[in-house]
């Protein structure tokens, strides 16, 4: 499987603490990973960095063969990035705001108009699309964040706590949502405390602790934990 997501040798430190410690790391096309590990493990810190939020300290970080810090702009083309906090400009209604995330991306607007109307019924957005955002739930703002995610069709999505907010007929649009499009080829790299969620959705996971891998499978092998995930994770990191 070629891959689509390279992290080689890369460490971030922030002053004297190392949060992230030498991690390699390789995702393939259509593979949906999990990114796993306690609070301050260095999942965020990695996340930026994928994303070009941070610059590594050491190492470079590879979106469909470009370097996401040396060749920004052809690598950001391919992400789709949804943080754990989901940011919206609350004076702009959420048809505003995926119009707005669409001319970043130079897509015509009648392109953005489909896109649209798409996720009005994938994500069941349209009793409040046309909302001013300062009137959002958190759900809300996360399927909207979500649809701007995938708005320009890309290959990689990047998803840092996906269900956030999310009431379970939500959830379940979005893990519907995610396992088809990976089934079509979309990459997943995704980091969540939810484990049950990483054992229906994942084809393959990595663990990360105090910034280094300690658990990482080798080949997309579509595991499943039968309900062990949780006592194997509570272990590796104890």
């Amino acid at each position: 499987m070629s891959p689509t997501i390279e992290i080689r040798g890369v460490t971030k430190k922030f002053g004297a603490f190392v949060a992230v410690d030498n991690l390699d790391l390789t995702v393939g096309k259509g593979e949906f990973f999990g990114f796993l590990g306690p609070n301050g493990a260095g999942k965020t810190t990695t996340i930026r960095m994928l994303t070009g939020l941070y610059t590594p300290t050491a190492g470079s970080c590879l979106i469909n063969g470009h370097d996401v810090h040396g060749d920004p702009v052809p690598a950001k083309r391919c992400i789709g990035y949804v943080p754990d906090q989901p940011f919206l400009y609350d004076r702009l209604t959420g048809r505003e705001f995926l119009y707005f995330v669409g001319g970043l991306f130079d897509m015509p607007p009648a392109r953005v108009r489909e896109k649209i109307s798409e996720f009005t019924a994938t994500f069941d957005i349209g009793d409040f699309i046309d909302k001013r955002a300062e009137e959002y739930s958190q759900g809300m703002r996360q399927r909207i964040v979500l649809s701007a995610a995938l708005l320009h069709d890309p290959g990689v999505l990047i998803i840092d706590e996906p269900l956030i907010g999310l009431d379970p007929r939500s959830a379940r649009l979005v893990k519907d949502t995610l396992k088809e499009r990976t089934a079509a080829g979309l990459t997943v790299f995704m980091s969540t405390h939810l484990l049950e969620i990483v054992e229906e959705l994942c084809d393959r996971i990595a663990i990360i602790k105090e910034g280094r891998i300690i658990y990482q499978e080798s080949q997309s092998t579509a595991r499943r934990f039968n309900g062990q995930l949780e006592t194997m994770f509570l272990e590796l990191t104890k």
